[in-house]
């Protein structure tokens, strides 16, 4: 996951602009009818599934969606700083990632202005700060220890107090991603779980926390046993070097959460710079993937079963477009919730 990912506006660039809202298409805009197209469709599939399942995208500036989530005159920059808005407006879109706040703080007044774009009763899930989750700092091999290393004092200051302020009507779970610990800085799995233990203690209780491994080491019953006692999810990612979420949840069931967490990041085995350049502009899905498809169908409806909210993102770099893979995994929860009478 790099800066060209996040939702809005890489974090050395600042945005001061007032709110505003995309430019309204031209009558003979054919991306008008398109997404119209879309939301017909859209609609009939969320009409068979229960509220406790959000789907969204994990983030939301791309021109290559034109006539799949947004119309008109488009761009890169003004989806970033307007686009929640038309968004929020596909039936199957109930919430979406935010990723800018791995990369630096968001400052209050663009929080105010994404609340203002979305409508009641629609949450988002934000990714804590790399400052937060990163054992070191600075480039591959650097070996600078990171001092903020789960301080919980920082996530606090930096993104737990401005959301409360500005977005607590529009706040998620809050996503702990841990990348993998550099060779020469390696943690042991005892270790971490110390840490994140004394971590998740200090957390305040009025939000919604999800832990992402990015090591496969980490993945222990022992790992579960930390977020059962703190009433923390895991997120059950598919990326490129974790097992399916499948395999994440035969070691960390889901009925021992409160709430349910999937992240379809990259097919196993893929890399994100060769999957951007083969799906780009992630206007069609150019690589389906059958099997994760099945395995998050399974996974959700397991969990609606057992009254768990469901929270499902989808990269670009899963399949190629994440607003049709979201498309094709709703229509097939909504048809095995049918066919088993739920």
């Amino acid at each position: 996951m790099g800066p060209s990912d996040v939702g809005a506006a890489p974090h050395h660039v600042t945005d001061q602009l007032p709110l505003f809202e995309l430019a309204s298409p031209a009558p003979d805009d054919p991306s008008v009818a398109a997404l119209a197209a879309v939301h017909a469709e859209a609609a009939a599939i969320a009409a068979g599934l229960p509220p406790e399942i959000r789907f969204g995208t994990s983030s939301w500036s791309f021109p290559g969606w034109k006539g799949l989530v947004y119309s008109g005159a488009v761009t890169s920059s003004t989806i970033a700083k307007g686009g929640l808005r038309e968004y929020a407006r596909h039936p199957l879109l109930r919430t979406v990632g935010i990723d800018r706040s791995y990369y630096a703080p968001i400052p209050v007044e663009d929080l105010r202005r994404y609340a203002d774009q979305l409508p009641d009763g629609f949450r988002c899930c934000t990714k804590a700060p790399a400052g937060v989750t990163a054992l070191t700092l600075g480039p591959p091999g650097s070996g600078m220890v990171n001092p903020d290393f789960l301080s919980a004092g920082r996530l606090i200051s930096e993104l737990l107090e401005p959301f409360a302020l500005a977005f607590s009507a529009h706040t998620g779970p809050f996503i702990l991603e841990f990348p993998p610990f550099p060779r020469d800085r390696k943690l042991e799995a005892e270790d971490f779980l110390a840490r994140l233990d004394s971590f998740l203690e200090r957390l305040p209780r009025d939000f919604e926390y999800a832990v992402e491994l990015r090591d496969r080491r980490l993945l222990t019953p022992a790992y579960r046993a930390v977020l059962a006692r703190h009433r923390v999810a895991h997120t059950y990612n598919y990326w490129s070097a974790m097992p399916p979420p499948s395999a994440q949840a035969a070691i960390v069931p889901l009925e021992d959460l409160p709430f349910t967490v999937v992240r379809l990041l990259l097919r196993p085995g893929t890399w994100y710079q060769d999957q951007r350049e083969r799906f780009h502009p992630f206007n069609a899905i150019v690589e389906p993937d059958e099997a994760m498809r099945d395995a998050v169908v399974e996974l959700s409806d397991r969990a609606l079963t057992r009254g768990r909210k469901v929270w499902v993102l989808v990269n670009n770099k899963a399949e190629g477009s994440s607003p049709l893979t979201i498309m094709a995994l709703a229509q097939r929860l909504a048809a095995r919730r049918r066919a088993a009478g739920a």
